[in-house]
């Protein structure tokens, strides 16, 4: 019944592929070189290609600051349709109460025309700065069983390198997270582990004094001094 199930479902990406962590940088090879060479050579029948991540953080970052300003273009175009005899202007003074006077819509188109120019030249930066290349890569094969073999198993001597694990699927990546190494997060589990650990331990005493006193022997016994109302 399971294997009919997943025979019916549609193919999905991250179904091929593997996300792979702590690239090691081999001296006259970029990061994109030593993964193809791995893989071609350990997974010779199942490798079909890898996409390298690249640290955008600043390319992110004016995405999202280009996003902001496209909305607020959006709402004073809008505002300017329902009310076509007034444009939405404001002044570039303290709180808009002094200074030059602005038109909204030329002001806004203004910035993301820049900002586009920023993001073209950031672009053309990453993808021609080998450094901006993280040790980081998702690698798709041409077979489920490809992916298994290479998700489940140790690919290296040391198992801090070229570690492999199933991709999630592409809108449950974090990409931020991506850059950051196995040893830091192997780091930060234990810590998340102690914590909850912690917690949980501790947590347990009150939770146990409480429940003492949920019943008039455990009262009467930690409070004696309340005898006389219990009996009463």
């Amino acid at each position: 019944m399971r294997l009919k199930f997943l025979a019916s479902q549609g193919r999905r990406v991250e179904q091929f592929t593997v996300l792979v962590k702590n690239v090691p940088h081999v001296s006259g090879r970029s990061i994109s070189d030593s993964i193809e060479n791995f893989f071609k050579r350990n997974h010779p029948d199942h490798y079909l290609c890898h996409q390298a991540v690249y640290n955008a953080n600043e390319f992110a970052r004016l995405i999202r600051k280009r996003d902001r300003l496209q909305n607020w273009l959006d709402y004073n175009q809008l505002k300017f349709e329902r009310h076509p005899e007034k444009r939405p202007t404001s002044k570039k003074g303290f709180l808009g109460l002094c200074g030059k006077s602005v038109d909204y819509i030329d002001l806004y188109k203004e910035q993301i025309k820049e900002l586009d120019k920023k993001l073209t030249m950031e672009r053309r930066r990453i993808l021609k700065d080998p450094k901006a290349i993280i040790p980081t890569t998702f690698v798709s094969f041409n077979s489920r069983w490809g992916v298994a073999v290479c998700a489940q198993t140790q690919q290296s001597k040391n198992p801090a390198l070229w570690f492999t694990n199933w991709a999630p699927e592409p809108r449950d990546v974090y990409r931020k997270n991506l850059s950051i190494p196995f040893v830091s997060l192997s780091i930060r589990k234990l810590v998340i582990s102690l914590l909850v650990f912690a917690l949980v331990f501790f947590y347990m005493i009150p939770i146990s004094f409480v429940q003492s006193l949920a019943n008039l022997e455990g009262l009467e016994k930690v409070a004696p001094f309340l005898r006389p109302l219990i009996e009463w």
